[in-house]
């Protein structure tokens, strides 16, 4: 019988984990000229030290046209002794140390980005159009992806977690909406599923066993004319038949098209607009009705249509979306989900799974404002906790001041 106990150790891929907490990839915005700093570090270190089994370090790009906003890392040699001292910090907590690798596509905002997609689609973030991705940049991503987690991986990090969701490059791929192309990369969803397929597959061949190899996988897109269930599913199968990754975290929404989808709860337009310059941030409030589309909070908000996932797969699962109870936890591991994922609830409370391990059964404080969405420029933190509280806060207000 499966050990459905969340703090027993498990296995995963070639790593094993002390419990099946896995801390979410949640935008820290601490990176000091696209390398790791030391309140990066004590960000994670307050999770890891909490009781996670694996922190996950966010969002990394391949390359300098892939990332997706300042302050980000990009995994170059150059930031290889830095993401070396986040191995080493993370490992000397007892906690496994994963990073999520992608290219940011059409959601890029970073200034002069080429915003690739894989055709010519409006992006309202840029005021302008996306550029479709020539088979060129394709190869050249997926040598990228390949040679980052090589860094990742000669760095000490335990695992690589690819961002194949949330409208980023691969997910515009999957998306039969933003994916108009007629030759091998679009049209069906054995196409538009081969840019991830050729992604997980470079990447566990550069690393072999030496570390795990996750993938973030949209079920639905949350718009119109997006991704849903039935072709996500079939997209999951074909990576599962390829056995190139140890597990799936299944995810769903889109920063490009409809970011609440994947964050439910409030909707913070005020504190988004006022990180804006004026005439953005006016501009922002009088779109955002239909840009930040407003969804109700629901306690693991995704697990219906993580459940058709548990029933077309064997491979690992990890579950994610507004886990706040131990229970939901409980109920999760008796379905036959090997890991779930949380993100604003460490972000609340870093010693939460500390506190349930050691008999509190009381729900996370964390009440879903979304208002650490806006934080993000500054530094992310849960506007809810003192400053002096907040891990690695004070750190970068010193190294940005």
């Amino acid at each position: 019988m499966p050990n459905n106990d969340p703090f027993s150790p498990a296995q995963l891929g070639p790593i094993t984990v002390k419990n099946r907490f896995v801390k979410a990839a949640t935008f820290e915005g601490m990176s000091i000229n696209n390398k790791m700093s030391d309140a990066l570090i004590e960000y994670h270190q307050a999770v890891a030290e909490g009781g996670v089994a694996m922190t996950t370090l966010a969002y990394c790009a391949v390359s300098r046209d892939g990332q997706g906003a300042p302050n980000e890392i990009v995994v170059e040699e150059g930031a290889a002794g830095g993401l070396a001292q986040f191995a080493e910090a993370m490992h000397a907590s007892g906690t496994k140390a994963s990073m999520q690798l992608g290219h940011a596509g059409p959601v890029g905002s970073v200034g002069g980005s080429n915003r690739l997609a894989p055709s010519k689609v409006f992006a309202p973030q840029a005021m302008k159009s996306t550029t479709p991705a020539t088979v060129e940049d394709l190869r050249r991503i997926i040598g990228d992806h390949a040679r980052s987690a090589t860094i990742a991986a000669n760095a000490g990090f335990d695992a690589v977690e690819l961002h194949f969701g949330h409208g980023y490059l691969v997910s515009s791929f999957l998306s039969p909406k933003l994916n108009k192309r007629d030759d091998d990369w679009g049209g069906s969803i054995e196409n538009r599923s081969r840019l991830a397929r050729e992604i997980a597959g470079a990447v566990r061949e550069a690393v072999g066993t030496r570390i795990a190899v996750t993938a973030k996988l949209n079920m639905a897109d949350g718009v119109d004319g997006g991704i849903w269930l039935d072709e996500s599913v079939a997209t999951a199968r074909l990576l599962e038949h390829d056995g190139t990754l140890d597990a799936l975290e299944l995810t769903g929404g889109s920063s490009f098209e409809n970011p609440m989808y994947l964050f439910r709860g409030e909707v913070p337009v005020a504190e988004m607009a006022a990180t804006m310059p004026k005439p953005v941030g006016l501009a922002f409030k009088l779109t955002s009705k239909k840009f930040m589309k407003a969804y109700p909070f629901t306690e693991a908000f995704f697990l219906d249509y993580a459940r058709q996932f548990r029933d077309a797969l064997d491979m690992p699962l990890i579950l994610l979306g507004g886990i706040n109870k131990l229970e939901t936890v409980h109920d999760a591991m008796a379905e036959g989900f090997e890991f779930v994922a949380m993100g604003r609830a460490l972000l609340r409370q870093p010693d939460l799974l500390n506190r349930w391990q050691h008999g509190e059964t009381s729900a996370s404080l964390c009440i879903h404002c979304n208002k650490c969405m806006p934080s993000i420029y500054a530094g992310t933190h849960c506007v809810l906790v003192e400053p002096q509280d907040r891990p690695g806060h004070t750190t970068w207000q010193n190294r940005i001041s």
